[in-house]
């Protein structure tokens, strides 16, 4: 045999050693330090467990070595009570939930509305949700717990005819549910999305959910002091001012658009009192819960805002200047709506109409009547909607905003997009283009279903369907003629509408990812 040469191999620091290190670093792989710091403080911890002897035992891997009071000896370990496995149980369902929301929030979020429109449909199928104590169709029942946890305001049958008072109880928690629903679950997955928040649990993150509730529930009770004692001037029973002020402070603040009278608000049409308070509710649930924290943070200081609120109040305030206007100049002539009205009920209208029109769903003319430029209009700013992470529909105006400040840019010849001091990312145009590319398709595609199921006219099918899907709840009547297949198509709608834009914007950031390489540039011809 000959001689085995053993040459001893000169190690060379090779930079792709380097660069291994650093990428375990970034993608969090523990380091051989690390895993020796876990190892001494398990050590300690059988120390501390009077188990100690352990660490002596070969064969034992520390690594694997689980809960550490379950191996002692079963004479010596203390009996636990029934409230500590009570106790165990509920802290590992919580890490259940908290790793399957975290995993994944917009497949919690459309799950989350699915089942509470199950348990609402359930609910307004009961005879006893029936003011003539029969039960109601399907379809209906399911268009109208949809509509109302989406925070629509879309109906097939009158919420006064049809429903008893507790049908209408039932509206009205689908609608505060779905509003609560609506505002948590979108500000969290957009601050998780954002990275805003450094969220490892769901208990972190209590703070937010109670801030929600205590905001909505502390402006929805402002409203309804303000509109329960109008209506007892009205001359409504006691029971029923009240009543009504709180049903349509929930509704209004919500966005959601649901009346408990048979007329809705238009006999209400000429009243400050009334018409006032409902506007200030719709507009401060259409702002988002981002802008709530901003003002409570700093409210003297816009300039200390962030970006997203920022861009929510100054495109808020353009589109609601811009609807006014427009809508009011529109329909200052038309005898079919606020013709023969004087001046000052002219404007009011204006104003309440451009309020409503992005996601209010209260109308105080007939929506059909309208003339086809106020019915283009109408279909825009309903499109756009509100604010993101508030109860309003639409693509959200701050989706309309990157988009605008990003053709800005390229008209000034600017490589960066920025807004108030801050450069917009590219990831957030591309994000802010797809929500608008999905939304129209969506529409494409819920209009032509209509069209085909219905035979209706076109302007009135692209106006019910856009309502639906940005969640408004403006109708020109098509909704309560359509046979069941197209009342289950507007549901939908309405249901991708809530959560749709949200999984989409909140999806697409989840999966952004970085490449560690990259192909030559090329540009295409455009235009």
């Amino acid at each position: 045999m000959g001689r085995i040469l053993r040459r001893t191999r000169r190690r060379h620091h090779h930079p792709q050693g380097q660069l291994n290190r650093r990428w375990d670093t970034l993608s969090g792989a523990t380091s051989e330090p690390q895993k020796q710091q876990v190892r001494r403080s398990r050590r300690d911890r059988l120390e501390a467990e009077k188990l100690s002897i352990l660490t002596s035992v070969p064969g034992i891997d520390l690594d694997r070595l689980p809960t550490l009071r379950d191996h002692e000896d079963p004479k010596t370990q203390r009996k636990r009570t029934p409230l500590e496995f009570n106790q165990k149980t509920l802290e590992r369902f919580r890490d259940f939930i908290d790793s399957s929301v975290l995993a994944s929030p917009s497949r919690t979020a459309i799950g989350a509305f699915f089942l509470v429109i199950i348990f609402f449909t359930i609910m307004l199928s009961l005879p006893i949700s029936s003011a003539d104590g029969q039960r109601v169709a399907l379809h209906h029942a399911v268009f109208t717990s949809t509509s109302a946890v989406t925070v629509t305001g879309l109906t097939t049958v009158s919420t006064a005819d049809q429903w008893s008072t507790f049908g209408q109880a039932m509206i009205l928690l689908a609608c505060q549910v779905g509003g609560l629903g609506t505002l948590t679950i979108t500000s969290l997955t957009k601050l998780i999305a954002q990275e805003d928040l450094n969220i490892s649990r769901l208990g972190e993150v209590g703070g937010i959910v109670k801030a929600v509730a205590y905001a909505s529930f502390s402006i929805e009770a402002f409203i309804a002091m303000l509109l329960t004692p109008r209506f007892l001037a009205l001359g409504e029973a006691p029971h029923e001012a009240l009543w009504h002020g709180i049903f349509y402070a929930v509704s209004a603040f919500n966005n959601a658009g649901f009346t408990p009278h048979s007329d809705g608000i238009v006999p209400y049409g000429h009243d400050l009192f009334l018409l006032v308070p409902i506007c200030i509710a719709v507009f401060l649930g259409s702002l988002g819960f981002p802008v709530f924290i901003a003002i409570q943070r700093n409210p003297f200081r816009p300039s200390h805002w962030q970006l997203t609120a920022k861009l929510t109040m100054v495109t808020t305030l353009f589109f609601f200047g811009f609807g006014a206007f427009f809508w009011g100049a529109f329909e200052w002539n038309n005898p079919a709506t606020i013709g023969s009205y004087s001046p000052g009920d002219k404007i009011l209208n204006a104003i309440f109409a451009s309020v409503m029109m992005r996601s209010g769903g209260f109308n105080l003319v007939d929506m059909s009547s309208i003339t086809p430029v106020s019915t283009l209009l109408t279909d825009t700013l309903m499109f756009i909607g509100g604010g993101s992470g508030s109860t309003a529909g639409g693509v959200k105006v701050t989706t309309i905003a990157v988009i605008a400040l990003s053709i800005l840019a390229e008209a000034r010849g600017d490589q960066k997009v920025v807004a108030f001091n801050r450069t917009i990312p590219e990831s957030s145009l591309r994000i802010a283009i797809s929500v608008i590319v999905m939304g129209a398709t969506v529409v494409g595609v819920g209009a032509a279903s209509i069209l085909i199921i219905s035979g209706a006219d076109l302007k009135e099918v692209i106006f019910e369907v856009i309502s639906a899907f940005a969640t408004c709840g403006l109708s020109n009547g098509l909704s309560s003629s359509l046979p069941p297949a197209g009342i289950y198509v507007l549901s939908g709608l309405m249901l991708i509408g809530r959560v749709g834009t949200t999984t989409a914007a909140t999806g697409l950031a989840l999966r952004s990812r970085r490449r560690l390489y990259k192909f030559p540039e090329e540009r295409p011809t455009i235009g």
